[in-house]
């Protein structure tokens, strides 16, 4: 069965998934004394990719992956995205200079959340498969969607972030692990 997507439903699939890489970008920025044009291309570049990929991937593995992803996507961001989020309530709450805590937009860190913030990307990927339509059209307008939100999210974030530290780190931390709980808790509730 071929399924056609038209641009509203692509745009509003693009923004929904762009959502937690976008409140993902606003708590690293927060982690942030000054965001540079460096920490916003990695983050914006990161994201977008992983965004970008993660649809294809999905619509490639089809059939034979939707009962493993389905069963156990919101398992993995739940995990990924909370043992980030307790990193920076520890980092927040220990006694240490301001803004010595890891960059968050380098290493593995980066890679830990651009993995979580896509892998409802991974499943999107899986449905456009089961209903026939082209990936590659919307892989691009879903990363690009995903990579422009994250330079706003980490830019807001940063400027938030350089005034309000301490809290700020704290908030992006518990936001972190609510999107993860979000997504777990949406998985039964949908």
């Amino acid at each position: 069965m071929d399924f056609t997507l038209n641009w509203l439903s692509l745009l509003g699939i693009s923004l929904g998934l762009a959502m937690d890489a976008f409140a993902v970008s606003i708590a690293a920025g927060l982690g942030l004394a000054r965001v540079t044009p460096r920490h916003t291309f990695r983050v914006a570049f990161h994201f977008g990719l992983f965004q970008f990929l993660m649809p294809i991937i999905g619509w490639s593995a089809g059939r034979q992956l939707n009962i493993y992803i389905h069963q156990y996507d919101h398992w993995v961001a739940l995990v990924l995205l909370s043992l980030v989020g307790c990193k920076m309530l520890w980092e927040a709450g220990s006694q240490r200079e301001s803004n010595s805590g890891a960059d968050p937009t380098r290493g593995l860190m980066l890679l830990t959340l651009s993995l979580a913030t896509s892998i409802d990307a991974l499943a999107v990927g899986v449905s456009m498969a089961l209903l026939g339509v082209s990936i590659w059209l919307p892989s691009v307008v879903i990363g690009l969607i995903t990579a422009a939100m994250s330079a706003v999210g980490i830019t807001f974030g940063g400027r938030i972030g350089a005034r309000w530290q301490r809290w700020a780190e704290t908030a992006g931390g518990v936001v972190l692990i609510l999107i993860g709980l979000d997504i777990f808790i949406s998985h039964f509730a949908g």
